[in-house]
Formats: C-alpha cells, sequence, structure tokens
C-alpha cells in the first residue's frame, strides 16, 4: 500500500473533449405557404413532418423520434427538438417536403443548436436601447 504524500509518478495532464454532449438537438423552423391565409394546427404541422420523414426514409423514417415543443400559427414557426442522432434525416425532410395540399411551401430553418437556451435570443435582432 502506497502512502498518500509518495509521489512516483509525474502529474499528467489530461484534456477532455466532448463531442455532442447533448443527447437533444433543437431547431427553430419556419413553413412558408404559397397562400399566405393557409393556417396549420400543431397536430397538423407534426403529421406533415411525420409524412415528409416517411416519404424520404420510408416506415423506419416516420418512426424517429421529435418533439414539438412550441408552436405560432400566426407565424408558421416551430420549435423542435429531436435526438441528435436524428438531426440530419429530420433536417433533410423538412428541406426536401415541397408542397402541402397542392400548394406550394418550404421549410425554412432558422435556427439550430444542441442547448434550448441558445434559441431564446438571436444577436441579429438584438436592439440596444
Amino acid at each position: 500500500m502506497k502512502r498518500a504524500d509518495a509521489k512516483d509518478e509525474p502529474a499528467v495532464f489530461q484534456r477532455v473533449v466532448l463531442k455532442n454532449a447533448s443527447p437533444y438537438h433543437y431547431l427553430k423552423v419556419c413553413l412558408a405557404l404559397e397562400d399566405e391565409s393557409t393556417r396549420l394546427s400543431a397536430v397538423e404541422l407534426k403529421q406533415f413532418i411525420i409524412t415528409g420523414l416517411n416519404s424520404l426514409y420510408g416506415e423506419v423514417g416516420a418512426a424517429l423520434t421529435f418533439d414539438l415543443l412550441k408552436y405560432d400559427e400566426d407565424t408558421l414557426t416551430a420549435l423542435l427538438r429531436v435526438y441528435s442522432k436524428g438531426l440530419v434525416k429530420l433536417w433533410s425532410s423538412l428541406t426536401l417536403l415541397g408542397s402541402y395540399q397542392k400548394q406550394s411551401c418550404a421549410f425554412r430553418v432558422l435556427q439550430v443548436s444542441p442547448f434550448l437556451l441558445a434559441l431564446t435570443g438571436n444577436s441579429r435582432e438584438l436592439q440596444l436601447d
């Protein structure tokens, strides 16, 4: 048994880097529709996204777990949470969705972050008093 004050080995600096420390990624997206008077409910939006996942990745893609945390029906802006492993699948299916009820549409990904707090503010829209 070694004594506590015995120093046989020099101290070694060890650098630890954690990649994707967060299990989730958060996306702030906006849906742009050809007819701006069209409104979707939160349930319809989630079903629309699931349909896009299904058309691109099949039943396995449609089973991707994501959550609709917040949705504003007036601006068609949503906050989505997805496991980090499914981020690319969700993002690519949003990008390739091109029509909703026979009218052109497009998802705009406004912000992406592994931290929810990072989406609360946008430095591009910051107004100093």
